[in-house]
Order: structure tokens, then C-alpha cells, then sequence
């Protein structure tokens, strides 16, 4: 049987990538996870300090073609070798990261519903919703201590590109949503999820 694709979308900070590696953790063997943040374009033609300026929240700052393609090796029992983003530099890296096809692929990142090539390859969508004070805070403790950035980097490209594309681009994305969860440590919506698909691996 094919696998079983769920998208998990929400603003930056949302908690939708920690609800996603929550699952994974819960069933480590059968599900593979893809994360969006991995597609972003390089520009290696541009330098460093070019490159902290780009707007990273709109819809062509992605490489969606190649998010389906690898989807849909992944649903034809192929495994995918998916590029490995670099936020320190931000561009990718000379790495690349093996996913294998399994019954469940979970993919999540902030604009995963907006292009309906992609939409059309989930089976459940998710977008989970979080308070814009909450989102911030989290995305600038995840920025300083695991990307290397400082505090007015942070607000600046919060207020810069975050936050305006959130409200153009992603927060209407919504309505695409099967589920809408309110925040990523939502113990019940978690139950509910992580029962759906040990009902959906028992089925296969």
C-alpha cells in the first residue's frame, strides 16, 4: 500500500515541527519525516551578508518541484535524497539526507499548503495555531541558540518579512486545513493524531 501523507503546517514558532517530531518519535520505524525548512533555495551566487536579507517567508524563497517529486518517490517505494539546509550560512549544504519510503511521511513547514501540487499529495492536513506572542518568543530562543543569530537580527526579520508573510501567506492556508490543532503541545490533539495512525498502520 501506498504511504500515508500528512502535512502539519502553522506560522514560524508555531510548535507544528515539534508536534511532527512527536509523531516520529512515537513511531520511529514506520514514519519518515520531511521537513520544508530543507527546501529552501540556495544562493550561493550572492555573499553571506546578502543572503540575511532575503525574504525567506514568501512562497518563492521554496523549492516546491522538488518537495513533490520527492513526495512522490517516496509513495512509490523509493527512497529520497533531500538537501540539508545550512541557517548558519543560510544556504544548503554540501550535505544530503536519505528519507525512506514508509507508511506513514509526515511533512510540515509553514507554507506546505499554499502550492496545490503539494496539498494534492497529502492525505490529512494539519495546521496548527498558535498566539503571535508565543510564536515570536519561540522563534527568537530557537534562532539565538540553535542558528546562530542575535536578538535584533531576530526582530528585525520578524518585523520585516515574518510577520507580514505570515498574515499574506500563510495564516490563509488555513482553510486547507482538515484539523486545526490550538498549539503544538495540545495533549489531546496529539492522542487523537497518534491514534488515527496506529489505527491507519494496523489497517495496512
Amino acid at each position: 500500500m501506498k504511504p500515508y501523507i500528512i502535512g502539519i503546517a502553522g506560522g514560524s514558532g508555531s510548535g507544528k515541527s515539534t508536534f511532527a517530531a512527536r509523531i516520529k518519535e512515537a513511531f520511529p520505524t514506520q514514519v519518515s519525516l520531511v521537513s520544508c525548512d530543507n527546501y529552501y533555495l540556495p544562493h550561493d551566487d550572492l555573499p553571506l551578508e546578502e543572503r540575511a536579507h532575503l525574504n525567506y517567508d514568501a512562497p518563492e524563497a521554496l523549492e516546491f518541484d522538488l518537495m513533490v517529486k520527492h513526495l512522490e518517490q517516496l509513495k512509490n517505494g523509493q527512497a529520497a535524497l533531500c538537501p540539508v539546509y545550512d541557517f548558519t550560512r543560510h544556504t544548503r549544504s554540501d550535505k544530503v539526507a536519505e528519507i525512506k519510503p514508509r507508511p506513514i511521511i509526515l511533512i510540515d513547514g509553514i507554507l506546505i499548503f499554499h502550492d496545490e501540487s503539494l496539498r494534492n499529495c497529502m492525505d490529512l492536513k494539519i495546521y496548527v495555531e498558535t498566539d503571535a506572542d508565543e510564536r515570536i518568543l519561540r522563534r527568537a530562543r530557537r534562532d539565538m541558540l540553535e542558528r546562530g543569530r542575535d536578538l535584533d537580527s531576530v526582530i528585525d526579520q520578524y518585523l520585516s518579512t515574518v510577520k507580514p508573510m505570515h498574515n499574506t501567506y500563510v495564516k490563509p492556508t488555513k482553510v486547507f486545513a482538515d484539523i486545526i490543532l490550538n498549539g503544538g503541545k495540545n495533549e489531546q490533539a496529539f492522542a487523537l493524531v497518534k491514534a488515527q495512525i496506529e489505527q491507519l498502520l494496523n489497517n495496512k
